[in-house]
Formats: structure tokens, C-alpha cells, sequence
């Protein structure tokens, strides 16, 4: 690996990502490797950019949010225009995330409800069984 580029192995390896994770985000236009015949070479600003996309992939944000928020960076030097957008987008994605979480904690509660229930049921018939 020289200072400035990495392989698709080296990227593998950092980024716990399989050599088709790589070349599915370089088919989406979403990194950009330098191509040297079959051999992809990856700079820092690709490894920025995978950075990003794999942190916005785990908060939920979709390909073409990222891709959006990434056009974003390199047409403002000053990124004020890609932070307010990326704040919006994680503002709705935030509000996901804790209506998701709100149905699981209700679906868990029901859940435990039903095993106590269930648990108790078994209790008296295992006791009936016994007292026979």
C-alpha cells in the first residue's frame, strides 16, 4: 500500500466490506478508484467517502441520500449546504428510529405478557398432572 492509495484488499480489510460491497459503490457511482487495467487503487477521498456511506447506510439513509449528501460536499467548499441537509435527513431518520423502537418496545411488552400467560398455564398443568 503506498500513503496515498489502497487496494481493494487493504479497503476490505479496513472496512470489514467485501470486494463486491466495493465494486457495487463503484458501480453506483458512489467511489470513484483509480483503475489500472483489472486493478482498482482507492485514495483517501475514496476512503472518506466509504466511510460516509457506511456510517449513512447503518443510520438508514438511503443510496441516493448519500449520494445526494456526497454531490453536495464537492460542490460546496464550505459545506454548510451538505451539513444542513445531512441534519435534516438524520432529523427524519432520528424520528424513524424512535417510532421503530416505541412498536418494539410495545411488541416486547405484549411478547413477555404472553410468555408469563403461557408460563403460568404450564405451571397449573404441570401441578395437575402431579396431583394425579
Amino acid at each position: 500500500m503506498t500513503e496515498t492509495t489502497m487496494t481493494i484488499r487493504e479497503m476490505c480489510d479496513m472496512f470489514e466490506v467485501t470486494p463486491r460491497t466495493l465494486r457495487f459503490y463503484e458501480a453506483k457511482e458512489l467511489i470513484f478508484p483509480i483503475r489500472e487495467g483489472t486493478k482498482r487503487l482507492f485514495t483517501k477521498r475514496d476512503r472518506a467517502r466509504l466511510k460516509l456511506i457506511l456510517r449513512g447506510k447503518r443510520f438508514g439513509f438511503s443510496l441516493e441520500e448519500i449520494r445526494q449528501l456526497l454531490d453536495l460536499y464537492d460542490a460546496d467548499p464550505t459545506q454548510q449546504v451538505q451539513l444542513a441537509r445531512t441534519y435534516e435527513v438524520a432529523g427524519r431518520h432520528l424520528k424513524e428510529m424512535e417510532e421503530q423502537r416505541a412498536e418494539l418496545d410495545v411488541a416486547i411488552a405484549e411478547l413477555k405478557d404472553q410468555m408469563q400467560w403461557g408460563a403460568e398455564k404450564l405451571a397449573e398443568m404441570g401441578a395437575r398432572v402431579a396431583a394425579e
